[in-house]
């Protein structure tokens, strides 16, 4: 069977944790990695669930279990196990794409690397105006696109975190921040100013060292201390993050509701703009902007 694919664009607005429960390590509550790259992603189910949330109520009950799938009654409560059909809609993971890390000049730069770039090239390769493929950057190094505001005017350098880095203009640098910010035309020129990318090696270090560390308490009404045990560290992606990622349908497979791969697709981002993600929503973590490339809207068969 053919799918009808999308792909979105996440856009962090607040910190950003998805998380994968506890962990051994000195952060308590990471976030989410994948396993061979170590790069940050937030994964699809995760997007799904907060799509068929938003969506309950907004569409009749049997186009909604179309999308999303049936819920099976357990004693008077939802169950996740499906019925007698899956839902046409198909949420891939939402893969790093750019970076932001505190810069001397300019405040901040949004950075990415070859890898990234090119790994986000492959999920994105049906969209019309796709930049070419970064080649590799020799490291220590970084790459801007012309009238990057966080490049030293005297010496020409790069100062990220604590990472001083050589720079050189590259034209493809630019195409792609306007080809990404093209999915948030209001924030296009914004993306360009900071779009930096470095070698992957130098990357990896940021994917490290760059996310946001929180350490969180829980006081003990009682005595107004902390209470016992409840001191950790919780990780998040920083504001203003990016990520990439796919949708995807298929006809819808309930019988009673026929819907095309399209239809799909449009209803399930009809209205959706502004999506709460992740964990620790009460303290104002995960709200984010979902968004598409115009060239995207009636979607491409696979």
């Amino acid at each position: 069977m053919s799918l009808e694919t999308r792909p979105y664009l996440l856009h962090a607005l607040s910190p950003l944790h998805a998380g994968t429960g506890q962990s051994v390590g000195v952060i308590d509550l990471p976030i989410a990695r994948l396993r061979a790259t170590n790069i940050p992603f937030v994964p699809g189910s995760s997007l799904k669930g907060v799509l068929r949330e938003a969506h309950r109520g907004r569409l009749p009950s049997p186009e909604w279990e179309a999308l999303f799938g049936p819920l099976r009654k357990v004693s008077g409560q939802e169950g996740d196990e499906a019925l007698d059909h899956a839902g046409a809609l198909v949420v891939g993971d939402a893969r790093l794409v750019a970076l932001p890390v505190r810069s001397f000049f300019g405040t901040f730069a949004l950075v990415s690397s070859p890898l990234l770039l090119n790994l986000a090239r492959r999920d994105l390769a049906d969209l019309a105006g796709l930049p070419a493929p970064m080649g590799r950057v020799a490291g220590p190094s970084a790459r801007v696109g012309p009238g990057n505001v966080t490049v030293t005017p005297k010496d020409r350098q790069i100062l990220l975190e604590d990472l001083d880095l050589g720079v050189q203009e590259e034209r493809l640098v630019e195409e792609w921040a306007r080809f990404l910010g093209g999915a948030l035309p209001q924030d296009e020129e914004f993306f360009r100013e900071r779009f930096v990318v470095v070698d992957d090696e130098t990357m990896d270090f940021l994917l490290e060292t760059a996310t946001q560390v929180d350490t969180r308490v829980r006081i003990n009404p009682e005595t107004g201390t902390v209470a016992e045990g409840a001191l950790w560290k919780e990780e998040s992606l920083p504001a203003e993050t990016l990520l990439v990622g796919g949708l995807a349908a298929g006809p819808s497979l309930r019988r009673e509701t026929r819907l095309s791969a399209t239809t799909v697709l449009d209803q399930a981002l009809k209205g959706i703009s502004m999506l709460q993600l992740g964990g620790k929503a009460t303290i104002g973590r995960g709200r984010c902007r979902l968004a598409l490339w115009p060239d995207s809207a009636q979607g491409t068969r696979r």
